[in-house]
């Protein structure tokens, strides 16, 4: 258990003034067993005319933000504040109880699961030449005695050891067949390379966005920005949480902000301007995370 403060911090500049459309924030964690949030601040300059809350289609916490249409700026500033305390259900022995049928894997959903499953197994990525298909097969094959649990943490290690981790500022996510070609890539990458590779089998996963805290280890990388992650439904113990970037399982030293079905529908900031296509000149984000055990 640890007490969690984070600042995070995003600003634009314009090299002329522009108008400024609506934007949409995902930077909000909801409560939940694991997560009890105190505070949450949120500072924008130019100050909108409209901020208003909502929850998208899946239920994650969003923000609108709204500005006069004669408003005119070279800046945008949006610094968002958090003070929580995190429950991680994590490292280094996580305890779960799966369903009989998802002990050894692959398993398959019970069919009332189906439904409400079923666009979250499927491949959300071309994979023409059965890349990532050749790739999950030979991880899951090394794995003696094939237990899901030890061929999820096997996956997720894997990751971490075959691929090269690289910060890349511009915008999109790659594909998982080009994370394996290029053995590098973000965080979302190899989020994304996970999903699918277990996807392949049938299992329902998740695209994470949220924060990383160190555990004062300092091997864990991916902080001083956002951070990505996937989760996985096991039947009988339901979304477990895995970070193939720094081989962190089940939620361990990550706050969960957002969960979509793929990585476009989870970013951070977005949004538009009224001006021309050159007139951006700069984008600076920081991540600001205070981290002090509980004990």
């Amino acid at each position: 258990m640890a007490k969690i403060g984070i600042v995070h911090t995003t600003e634009y500049t314009y090299r002329n003034p522009v108008g400024l459309l609506r934007h949409k924030l995902m930077v909000r964690p909801d409560e939940s067993h694991d997560l009890r949030l105190h505070s949450a601040m949120l500072k924008v300059e130019p100050e909108p005319n409209a901020i208003y809350w909502k929850h998208d289609v899946f239920n994650n916490s969003v923000c609108y933000l709204e500005w006069p249409e004669a408003l005119r700026t070279e800046r945008l500033s949006i610094v968002s504040t958090l003070d929580m305390t995190h429950h991680p259900d994590g490292q280094p022995l996580p305890v779960y109880s799966l369903d009989a049928t998802a002990e050894q894997f692959p398993y398959s959903y019970a069919a009332h699961e189906i439904p409400d499953l079923a666009r979250l197994a499927e491949r959300q990525m071309p994979d023409p030449e059965r890349k990532v298909d050749t790739w999950a097969r030979r991880v899951v094959s090394e794995v003696e005695g094939k237990q899901t649990l030890r061929v999820l943490e096997a996956m997720t290690h894997a990751i971490k050891q075959e691929f090269n981790y690289r910060v890349r500022y511009e915008q999109g996510t790659q594909t998982a067949a080009q994370t394996l070609a290029l053995g590098s890539g973000t965080c979302r990458d190899f989020a994304v390379l996970m999903m699918e590779a277990l996807r392949s089998f049938g299992l329902a996963t998740r695209f994470v966005t949220g924060y990383l805290y160190d555990d004062s280890s300092g091997t864990t990388v991916g902080g001083g920005s956002t951070h990505a992650w996937c989760s996985v439904y096991l039947p009988g113990a339901g979304w477990i949480e895995y970070d193939p970037t720094n081989g962190l399982i089940a939620g361990a030293n990550l706050i969960r902000v957002g969960v979509t079905r793929e990585a476009e529908q989870a970013i951070p900031i977005s949004g538009g301007f009224v001006g021309n296509s050159d007139d951006p000149t700069g984008l600076h984000v920081d991540v600001s995370v205070h981290a002090i055990p509980i004990l």
